[in-house]
């Protein structure tokens, strides 16, 4: 038996709160780092259409939520997998205000790749864009962690026993309209050209030669360009951000806390 953890984290925060996750579950299990391997769902040149799972395998799907949905980018990815039947803890990581369709969502892309889904959750990681919006500010943090572990504990349980029913997911179907939004980031005088915002692009919308320009059809506002840019002069507008900020107060003022569907 394997641990597969697939992954698509554009500045880390999934990436966190699915580390957490997993290594509990590796712990309850007893799984060692040798049969654990990473699927990182951001890398636009992987072939996904070779990985193949086992039944008895394990699998930690972990993706954040954009406006209450999946990434396109990670679902389609997603698809190409052979899950053949292998059992499904799915993880969506949002910044505190909700995650709405995204579990179910999720769910339904995870059975078409041949999952059969075991256990959800929902964490809480900094807001990608809104960094010091305060409910979601340096998370997932000690409490968070905590958190999650003892999940994993209550999941392993589950997936230990003899059947393992699929778990009541919240969510809509159809899934919720995706409103428009253009927060795309932009490279200022400061930038030299050194192209590692490309190259890290998981849609490639950044042109390599200037990246100065951007695709707007295909950026998806994942905000990876700002966080690898190693001179910091990638950026969105500093209003608008201010926006975002503000609506994320007035809307969820308070601390959301994990959530488990078993």
């Amino acid at each position: 038996m394997k641990l597969f953890k697939f992954i698509f984290s554009p500045t880390g925060g999934t990436q966190k709160a699915a580390d957490i996750l997993a290594e509990g579950l590796a712990a309850c299990g007893n799984i060692p780092d040798t049969m654990t391997e990473t699927i990182d769902l951001t890398d636009y040149s992987a072939d996904f259409g070779a990985v193949c799972l086992a039944p008895e395998d394990i699998a930690l799907i972990a993706v954040p939520s954009y406006a209450g949905r999946v990434p396109e980018a990670a679902m389609k990815r997603l698809a190409a997998v052979r899950g053949n039947g292998a059992r499904a803890v799915l993880l969506c990581v949002y910044g505190n205000r909700a995650f709405e369709d995204t579990l179910v969502e999720l769910a339904n892309g995870a059975k078409l790749a041949g999952f059969k889904t075991a256990a959800a959750a929902a964490a809480i990681a900094e807001h990608s864009i809104a960094h010091t919006y305060a409910p979601a500010a340096g998370r997932p943090d000690a409490q968070d962690e905590e958190c999650l572990k003892a999940y994993a504990g209550k999941i392993w349980e589950k997936l230990s026993g003899e059947e393992c029913p699929a778990p009541a997911i919240p969510g809509n179907r159809p899934y919720k309209k995706l409103g428009a939004m253009e927060m795309i980031p932009q490279a200022n005088e400061g930038c030299t050209k050194c192209g590692l915002c490309a190259e890290k692009c998981p849609v490639q919308a950044i042109d390599r030669n200037d990246p100065h320009i951007v695709n707007r059809e295909q950026c998806i506002y994942c905000m990876r360009c700002v966080s690898v840019c190693p001179l910091s002069v990638r950026e969105i507008n500093p209003a608008a951000v201010q926006k975002v900020a503000l609506m994320l107060q007035t809307v969820s003022p308070a601390r959301r806390e994990c959530e488990l569907f078993l």
